[in-house]
């Protein structure tokens, strides 16, 4: 995928209402900092100047977020009313969204759910970072060498860590192996991954717990994964039933050999069209 640009936006769909976007890895949602001109505000606005809303601060309403190093599908509603609907959605828990990753190692068992309680890093130097309850803001696993494996089951982590997270609460995430196989020669699984709580770095954080960092995640490797062209989490799929309309789209999948040659896939589990119609 080639890097973004302020004219290079992808929109998966368009309503009088609302639209969703495939955010491009590595850009902001919006920001308030001088030098970071291009972001995705900017991008919208440059596309649909006449969109934009004088009564916010950055012209668009965004019903969600995701991080920076994040691509995939994030809408976007054009009017109060609409953010309005979008928001009832996610406050009842009737959004359905399903993340595609590629994570460090093979992963062994086929289906998980794992669950730990994150919290605040309050590590000088960290504070950027969340954390697993039950450790000191460091990494309770080894980022590399690789292959790497679960250091520990997929419910709690060791009993002799030290609590040092702050406001910890309970997350839980539904892993999904879809493939083995291999990225720039190493053992990487690729998987769907489905939120089941909101924290911030939710499915990074779970995913480095059970010893599968998301492949090129500079920041929960320490700065020890920085090979990879970016960092290898999308949000494919999103379904939003608002009161008004059903939003429901998929943004293509960025990891396959085609887009991205250091992919090879090697075993299939599961195909990811079985694994969404599960979901939905």
């Amino acid at each position: 995928m080639e890097p973004g640009t302020i004219d290079n936006l992808s929109i998966l769909y368009q309503s009088s209402d609302f639209i969703v976007v495939n955010k491009h890895w590595d850009i902001r949602i919006d920001s308030k900092m001088w030098y970071e001109t291009l972001t995705l505000q900017s991008q919208l606005r440059h596309r649909f100047p006449e969109l934009a809303d004088p009564d916010t601060y950055y012209g668009f309403r965004f019903c969600h977020q995701l991080d920076f190093s994040t691509s995939g599908a994030l809408c976007v509603a054009l009017n109060k009313a609409a953010a309005g609907s979008a928001y009832k959605c996610f406050k009842e828990r009737l959004v359905t969204k399903a993340y595609l990753a590629l994570v460090r190692g093979h992963v062994s068992q086929s289906r998980m759910m794992i669950r730990y309680a994150i919290g605040k890093n309050t590590t000088e130097g960290r504070t950027h970072m969340m954390c697993i309850d039950g450790t000191e803001g460091e990494p309770p696993f080894p980022a590399l060498p690789r292959p790497l494996e679960p250091l520990w089951g997929v419910d709690k982590p060791p009993l002799d860590l030290v609590a040092g997270c702050e406001n910890p609460k309970p997350c839980q995430s539904e892993l999904i192996v879809l493939e083995h196989g291999s990225y720039s020669g190493e053992p990487v699984t690729k998987v769907l991954l489905q939120p089941l709580t909101g924290r911030t770095h939710q499915l990074r954080v779970h995913c480095s717990a059970i010893g599968h960092p998301i492949v090129g995640d500079f920041t929960y490797s320490l700065g020890q994964d920085s090979s990879p062209y970016r960092m290898m989490l999308h949000a494919y799929y999103l379904r939003i039933p608002t009161r008004g309309e059903l939003i429901e789209v998929r943004a293509p999948d960025p990891f396959v050999p085609a887009m991205d040659g250091n992919w090879e896939p090697q075993h299939v589990t599961r195909r990811l069209e079985d694994t969404i119609q599960e979901l939905k």
